[in-house]
């Protein structure tokens, strides 16, 4: 049987860690879970059993009185290469907290590891590590033609820049019938024209002949699926062939 684990399990590992380091130890101090003490370095320690809001607020209230302030927690089972525990960890890294995880062993002895110490959070370098993200977000955003997602949604398909490009060249095809990669970027498709027709990930296109597609009887059906992008592009398709036919008539008078 499991055993339970109390907030106060974590005390004597934590407390045995700093004196090892030289720290004098001492517990509940002015409503401080743990305070550790070596000449003027004064080290403050709160104990969770569960990292929350009210551990990191209360860990954040201790840094009016010292730098060094860190948070200790039972080692979790999550994978700590997980997405998900690399952002709990750049969220302590930017609060400028420390982290120690404590793992309880079944021969009844535990071991502290400091996963990250207290540090001044470097907000140049972060933005500088993001730069490939933020790359990838302003092409998104500057892909898409219309705002057709709602905001917090869950468990919900979301109409990607990507999705609208397969959008747009489905409406041209079923405007037009037969097209080439060629025909389709002249018409705005764009460079991943090609690309997008021959993985054709949503079944929407079929090859009729070399360097020609047409809208297969899926992307008929799925078009209705979303009603705002397709009345987009169909409206632009009809308006570039309507466009098309009157200046080959100018062009075609005497």
């Amino acid at each position: 049987m499991k055993e339970k684990r109390y907030e106060t399990d974590l005390y004597e590992p934590v407390r045995r860690y700093f004196m090892k380091k030289g720290f004098a130890v001492n517990g509940e101090v002015n409503h401080c879970d743990v305070t550790a003490l070596k000449d003027d370095e004064l080290a403050i320690i709160e104990l969770k059993l569960h990292l929350n809001v009210e551990l990191l607020t209360q860990a954040v209230e201790r840094q009016r009185m010292t730098d060094l302030v860190y948070i200790a927690i039972p080692k979790p089972k999550m994978r700590l290469r997980s997405k998900k525990w690399l952002a709990i960890c750049h969220l302590i890294k930017r609060l400028e907290l420390g982290l120690i995880l404590v793992q309880f062993r079944e021969n009844g002895t535990a071991a502290v590891e400091v996963a990250i110490s207290p540090a001044r959070f470097d907000r140049k370098k972060s933005l500088q590590r993001g730069k490939a993200k933020r790359k990838k977000l302003l092409q998104e955003i500057s892909g898409r033609n219309g705002d057709y997602n709602v905001g917090g949604s869950s468990k919900t398909k979301i109409l990607t820049a990507y999705k609208e490009n397969c959008i747009h060249i489905a409406c041209l095809l079923k405007e037009h019938g037969t097209l080439s990669p060629k025909q389709l970027r002249e018409h705005g498709t764009g460079a991943k024209t090609l690309s997008i027709l021959n993985k054709n990930y949503y079944g929407w296109y079929e090859k009729v002949a070399r360097g020609k597609y047409t809208l297969s009887q899926k992307g008929t059906e799925e078009l209705a699926h979303f009603p705002e992008p397709a009345a987009f592009y169909a409206g632009s398709a009809a308006e570039e062939t309507e466009n098309y036919s009157e200046n080959k008539t100018k062009t075609e008078l005497p």
